[in-house]
């Protein structure tokens, strides 16, 4: 404890560090602002039903990913996942696609075109998302638009403020990756989600305590238990990028023979890290594109259970889509013959292997058994809120026991303190704290 108090005081000590960290508080200020400022036609007090329909299922991942700006129906309400599924269809083009292939070597100058597609790709998303979400809105809770409102002008005008306003919250990432403390774009998705936690705590301290079969202080003694190892194992997840040592290589091939110094390969434990999840999560919202244009009593019971996000069949398919998405992933960003040609132009090998085709295949094998036990692990983590479930913790707190929210709040947090470290690690280097010495003297 003393230690972190005193790394705030160095915090606050450094002048350009003081300045981001206040800028960033600033922008994320600015944004959770805009998260209650609602649309124009609007009556925030009629919203019970867009609110009740965010409570659970799959809606609840929505509502969270936005920091509750979807159920306020605020100008902020798409959030900043539209330019995170433009950028991750950008990301498989740029590998799948020849042309952004070559643009993505390109260095600064092709990194700048392929955000500038980003954005346009993300304004197109926009503007087939913002209807959609509008038309929603208008089944769930009509008695909360404006009387006497056209509804053509109403939508057309929304869809531009809507549309603006994701692209404004897209713009304060950028001020925050540039000005503050980095990471602009997740630190706004981690905000968004850690904004919820405060109040899930408190209704899952309160049922905990209230109610007959809470369980009490024991079970919730339990319950944290649990969370405590689950982040660990997220922490194990996020910072999963350790080289494989040789010799467990070998014994994964069944290679038991090694002398000489302890080496490595260039291969990750998690090569996919969280884009799997991403990937299945994205696929596992189609079904609220289908009963978004319907009432939940109209569509059938398989789309109803795909829509409940605690039930077995969504967890079966989201794991298996998981694993699926691992294997795809990691092939499709890991070469095995180009590590293997790397290796050789640096000078590096394997002992026992010879360079060349017999190292790719070498990597291939290793990597396809490493890949299947890092799926697994990755979908347990995935699955674990309805896990929690089944321990009648509350749906809202169980979203921080696993799923793309844990792992985005570990690993944003995770970065964020590296992009502090650096900044002080530069500061002590040249004298402007303390000690004023340079590191190894």
């Amino acid at each position: 404890m003393k230690k972190f108090i005193e790394t705030l005081k160095n915090c606050w000590k450094v002048e350009d560090l003081r300045q981001r960290i206040l800028i960033t508080l600033l922008f994320t200020a600015i944004y959770r602002f805009g998260s209650f400022v609602i649309l124009p036609g609007i009556n925030p007090a009629k919203l019970q039903q867009l609110q009740s329909q965010t409570a659970g299922g799959l809606m609840s991942l929505l509502d969270m990913f936005s920091g509750g700006a979807f159920s306020n129906a605020s100008v902020f309400a798409l959030g900043i996942m539209p330019y995170i599924s433009a950028s991750i269809i950008m990301q498989l083009l740029a590998v799948a696609v020849p042309y952004f292939n070559k643009m993505q070597r390109e260095g600064e100058s092709g990194r700048k075109k392929i955000m500038w597609y980003t954005r346009v790709l993300t304004v197109f998303i926009l503007i087939l998302q913002a209807p959609s979400y509008l038309f929603n809105l208008k089944l769930q809770a009509p008695e909360a638009l404006a009387s006497g409102v056209s509804w053509f002008w109403f939508s057309f005008a929304s869809t531009i403020i809507l549309a603006a306003g994701s692209m404004f919250v897209l713009w304060l990432g950028e001020r925050i990756t540039d000005r503050g403390v980095g990471n602009g774009v997740s630190l706004i998705i981690m905000i968004g989600i850690i904004a919820r936690l405060p109040q899930a705590f408190i209704q899952e301290v309160s049922s905990r305590f209230t109610a007959i079969t809470g369980g009490g202080l024991v079970m919730f003694i339990v319950e944290i238990l649990i969370l405590y190892a689950v982040v660990c194992a997220a922490i194990l997840l996020v910072q999963g990028t350790r080289k494989v040592p040789v010799q467990y290589a070998k014994r994964l091939v069944g290679n038991k023979q090694y002398g000489g110094a302890r080496q490595y390969i260039p291969l990750k434990l998690f090569a996919a890290n969280v884009m799997p999840i991403i990937f299945a999560q994205a696929l596992m919202f189609i079904p609220l594109a289908i009963v978004s244009y319907s009432t939940p009593e109209q569509s059938s019971w398989f789309t109803r259970t795909l829509m409940d996000n605690n039930s077995l069949l969504y967890n079966v398919i989201f794991a298996a889509l998981i694993i699926a998405f691992t294997y795809f992933y990691t092939a499709i960003t890991m070469n095995p013959v180009q590590m293997a040609e790397d290796m050789k132009r640096n000078n590096g090998f394997i002992p026992g292997i010879k360079p060349g085709k017999d190292t790719a295949d070498y990597i291939e094998t290793i990597m396809s058994r490493i890949t299947l036990p890092g799926s697994i692990f990755i979908a347990f983590i995935a699955i674990m809120p309805a896990l929690a479930g089944l321990l009648n913790v509350q749906e809202a707190f169980s979203q921080f026991f696993g799923g793309t929210s844990l792992l985005i709040l570990v690993g944003v947090v995770i970065d964020t303190l590296q992009q502090i470290e650096s900044h002080l690690m530069m500061r002590h280097y040249d004298g402007l704290l303390n000690s004023g010495r340079k590191r190894g003297e």
